[in-house]
């Protein structure tokens, strides 16, 4: 059974903030890498089908297959590379407590992904306050 990630976006409110940076950064023609002091001891569990979930402001928004999970360097210096999908999935905004660095995700409890066909492209603000009154 795969075994997800997820971890805290810094810097950016929104999905589309994210990949602003990743273009103005000049990572939009590159493989998508997400990079990490800790090596996940489960990342094979992860490399099978996992996702990595995103939380933007308190709020899961969006996920990424996990496509390999590699320790580069060595002794004090090594470092986690994470190799993540291009396609970013939105999910059901589903709220989430802060937390430092990353934590696994259980399958059981991922947010499913949103059926596009049936909400159409929402507006992240109005995708959080339907989420926030209980009516999504």
């Amino acid at each position: 059974m795969a075994l997800h990630m997820i971890k805290l976006v810094v810097g950016a409110a929104t999905i589309d903030d994210l990949l602003d940076w990743r273009a103005r950064n000049g990572q939009d023609s590159q493989p998508w890498i997400l990079r990490t002091r800790m090596t996940p001891k489960r990342g094979a569990e992860m490399v099978d089908g996992g996702s990595i979930y995103r939380v933007f402001k308190g709020v899961i928004l969006c996920r990424q297959r996990i496509l390999a999970v590699n320790t580069v360097g060595e002794g004090v210096t090594a470092r986690c590379e994470i190799g993540l999908g291009d396609d970013i999935v939105r999910v059901a905004p589903t709220p989430r407590r802060a937390f430092q660095g990353w934590r696994y995700l259980d399958p059981k409890d991922a947010p499913p992904d949103l059926d596009t066909e049936a909400f159409g492209d929402v507006p992240e603000s109005l995708a959080r306050q339907l989420r926030e009154v209980g009516a999504w």
